[in-house]
This record gives structure tokens, sequence and C-alpha cells, in this order.
């Protein structure tokens, strides 16, 4: 019988497992979906009938990307990353700070949105018709408060992903160390990998 290496599923020193690039990728397929589709707006505009099915289909993104992070930070405790590139003192900072920002920014908006609704007195509604209802308290005006936090969360992770997205393309076209090919399908990766001008 034939068994899968280990870098298949798991990391390797130059590439990041099957499981990581499938946690990493439908991360930010599902977060850009949920922003395009977020209702957006003031509350009676957000909860009117006519906007249940965005409502319902952003709420089913948004717990997904929960899930989703819960599962990346997970699986990060058992598997193994690719080597770190040589990189001065302040690329190293700023790159830690990119993925940290990135990481909380992934667990607040969805929290942020999941108080905002319950405190507000909304179910959180699902497609398919499925609901939670609040187990909290009725405050109003906090979970407004915070419904609008979520709405420059919301925001802000899409800076966030766009520097950390054109991070990867000057790091992979510019500096041609492979960081971008390191997160990518194999024939992809491939595809893209940075010539050796030794080789003819």
């Amino acid at each position: 019988m034939k068994t899968v290496s280990r870098p298949a599923v798991a990391g390797s020193p130059r590439r990041y497992g099957r499981v990581a690039r499938f946690l990493h990728w439908a991360t930010a397929i599902l977060v850009l979906a949920a922003f395009l589709y977020g209702p957006g707006g003031p509350e009676d505009k957000v909860y009117a009938p006519t906007r249940d099915a965005d409502r319902h289909l952003h709420e089913t993104l948004g717990t997904l990307v929960l899930a989703l992070v819960v599962a990346r930070v997970a699986w990060r405790l058992f598997d193994r990353r690719p080597e770190p590139v040589p990189a001065g003192r302040w690329t190293r900072l700023a790159a830690g700070a990119v993925q940290g920002a990135l990481y909380l920014l992934l667990f607040a908006v969805p929290v942020s949105a999941i108080l905002g609704a319950w405190l507000e007195g909304h179910p959180l509604g699902y497609l398919g018709g499925f609901s939670i209802p609040s187990p909290l308290g009725l405050s109003h005006d906090l979970g407004s408060t915070i419904a609008t936090i979520h709405t420059w969360l919301g925001d802000a992770i899409l800076w966030v992903a766009g520097f950390h997205a054109l991070a990867a393309l000057y790091h992979q076209f510019v500096l041609k160390d492979d960081v971008l090919g390191s997160m990518l399908p194999a024939s992809l990766s491939r595809a893209i990998a940075p010539r050796d001008p030794d080789r003819h």
C-alpha cells in the first residue's frame, strides 16, 4: 500500500503542507466573499426583510471564517512550517506584525459581528433558515457600538490582507526568495519559481 509522505500533508523546510495551504486560501476566499456580501449600512437597513438573503450569506461566511481560523491556530501547534528566509531585523518585525494583525483581525471581525448582533437583540441567521438566538441580555447601545467597530475592522482586514499580498509578490518577484511559492500548489509554485541564473 502506498504511503503518503509527511510533507504532503504537513509542512517541510521549504513549503507549507496541504492542510496549511488549504486553510490559508479557504480563509482568504471566505474573507473576501464575506466582505463583498456584507449588507452594510444602518441597523434598520441591515435587518430589513429584503436583505435577509445577503445577511444570512454574510453571517454564514463570517462564521466559517471563525471556524477556519480556529482550525489554523490549532494546526499551527502541530504543523512544521518552512524555514524563515534570510531577512533584516526590521523586515522580520514587519512580517511578524502583519501576520499577528491578520490573525487578530480574523478573530475580531466575526466575534464583533456576533456580539454586536446579539447585544442588539438579533439572532444570527444562516443559509438554510437556521438561526442562533442571542444568549446575552439586551444592551442595544453597546451592541450598536460593537457593530460599528465590526465595520471598521472589516475594512481594516482588507487593507492588511492587501499589504500582506503585495509583500508576498515583492518577495517572489523582486527578492526571488520563493516565499509566495511556498504557499501555492506545487504545479503553480514551479511555474513561478525564481530561475537560477547559473542554469542554462
